[in-house]
């Protein structure tokens, strides 16, 4: 019998330990249930918030669409700016907040930073910032409203875009698109051709034979049948420059002599020559390619006068209604040059020239160039033998490129020196994009022109261009996008 007491005794004492563990055990359950319920409803309160937070920026989305120049959300006073936040029964559950940095001068990027949070509850805050931006001209590296052709010795890193068709016989290294599924090449005789096409070897089967990749030309690959650009507007666009140069910024009616020479410099200023004679052909048989408005569109020495220098103007913005030289070296600058007659003639349309290196100081984007001519965008026949532009380029009825210099020939056992020595340059780099109505080239199949050319796009342009540069959209997109908290 004692025995059997001493059995009880023990009994009753794991009885007792084990019930204590489980006690335990089932405690911290519930308050691991309880921890788990609270960080669910934090994670519900900051999910809402952050919600609301998102719904913020897209009510100023929204906003921006009806009235894209607003950005004190209607109210005319800084912000922030608060909303309440309603649920589907029109309960107020909460509200944003809305900071809103307008765009720089020159820029399109507009930051909306929203911050969203739920009524009674503290800590729950979430923030989220947004960069938005409108599209520009220069979404593409090279824009054409014409048939174009890249012979070999062309690279471009960037989209090529045509409203025509496109030869391309370089290297690409973004995507090269036409807006026709086929076309009449008119470089040579034959079938029509796809719409972009190459005729380095292996030469591409023409239509209806499928496009094939050739990615040791296409690296991006190329695509036909795209929307077209519109190059209309821009002449709107060059009008409006007017306007807004005479107002605001820096305009310059015609000159006394053959146009205007600008040289930029690093202080934010510029010195401004009146072009009066330009060089003369070495021979008469320097062209034989009847190009319109052709000449040798380089500065004669000692061939302008110094008019003065000028600081760049608040809107940084510069309109001449003359042809204009430019080149030089900008810092922390954004400028925009045109050149235009109006009203509007043809035979009578402005044009510029780049015969010297047009350079930044930073490439981050804080530099920026954009030269927009009524005509011709051209390189005459001095022109540097290793030139750079660091520039946007426009030429809203005509092209972008070099006139032809004829090469030295023979003739009836005679040599002909022609366009000798200017007939031919090293390297062009064009840092920045090119817009051109008509054919495009600073190079030509017998061998004159630039025989190395690199064009570069300068991504910095897409949402951040040139000073009152052209929009290819009225609606912002979004850039990026953060939660910031």
């Amino acid at each position: 019998m004692k025995l059997f007491a001493q059995n009880r005794g023990s009994l009753l004492i794991h009885v007792i330990v084990f019930s204590a563990i489980a006690i335990f055990l089932l405690g911290g359950l519930v308050s691991w249930a309880r921890l788990l319920i609270q960080s669910a409803h934090n994670e519900t309160q900051k999910l809402q918030a952050f919600l609301i937070a998102e719904s913020g920026t897209e009510y100023y989305r929204w906003h921006l669409a009806h009235a894209p120049e607003d950005f004190q959300d209607g109210t005319g006073s800084p912000g922030p700016y608060i909303h309440n936040f309603q649920d589907k029964d029109l309960n107020t559950i909460g509200q944003f907040s809305l900071a809103i940095a307008e765009p720089s001068v020159g820029s399109t990027i507009v930051v909306i930073q929203s911050t969203g949070s739920l009524s009674g509850v503290t800590n729950k805050d979430s923030t989220i910032e947004t960069q938005l931006g409108v599209p520009s001209f220069s979404k593409y590296a090279v824009a054409a409203n014409d048939k174009m052709r890249f012979g070999e010795g062309t690279e471009v890193f960037g989209h090529i875009h045509s409203n025509d068709g496109i030869r391309f016989d370089g290297l690409a290294h973004n995507i090269v698109s036409s807006s026709k599924e086929e076309y009449n090449d008119p470089d040579h005789s034959g079938n029509n051709e796809h719409g972009v096409h190459t005729h380095k070897e292996p030469v591409d089967p023409v239509p209806p034979e499928n496009i094939p990749a050739r990615p040791d030309v296409f690296e991006a690959g190329r695509a036909t049948g795209v929307p077209a650009i519109d190059f209309d507007g821009l002449t709107s666009t060059l009008a409006n420059l007017k306007t807004l140069a005479q107002n605001d910024g820096l305009y310059f009616a015609a000159s006394a002599g053959v146009g205007y020479h600008m040289v930029l410099q690093t202080n934010d200023t510029f010195d401004l020559y009146q072009v009066d004679t330009l060089m003369s052909p070495p021979t008469n048989k320097c062209n034989n390619a009847g190009q319109q408005n052709w000449g040798t569109w380089s500065i004669a020495p000692g061939g302008e006068t110094f008019l003065g220098t000028h600081p760049f103007p608040s809107n940084n913005l510069l309109f001449a209604e003359d042809h204009v030289w430019v080149d030089g070296q900008i810092s922390n600058a954004r400028i925009t040059i045109a050149a235009g007659r109006f009203p509007e003639a043809p035979g009578q349309h402005k044009d510029i020239i780049i015969n010297k290196d047009l350079l930044y100081t930073t490439y981050d984007g804080q530099d920026s160039i954009a030269l927009i001519s009524q005509g011709s965008i051209s390189t005459g026949m001095n022109s540097e033998d290793d030139l750079r532009i660091d520039a946007a380029l426009i030429a809203q009825n005509e092209r972008v490129g070099r006139y032809y210099y004829r090469p030295p020939y023979w003739h009836n056992n005679s040599y002909r020196e022609a366009c000798d020595p200017y007939h031919t340059r090293s390297t062009i780099t064009l840092y920045g994009m090119l817009a051109t109505n008509d054919r495009y080239g600073f190079a030509y199949s017998d061998g004159s022109g630039y025989q190395t050319r690199n064009i570069i796009y300068d991504a910095n342009l897409l949402y951040s261009p040139p000073p009152h540069f052209p929009l290819t959209s009225d609606h912002y997109e979004i850039i990026s996008w953060k939660e910031t908290n």
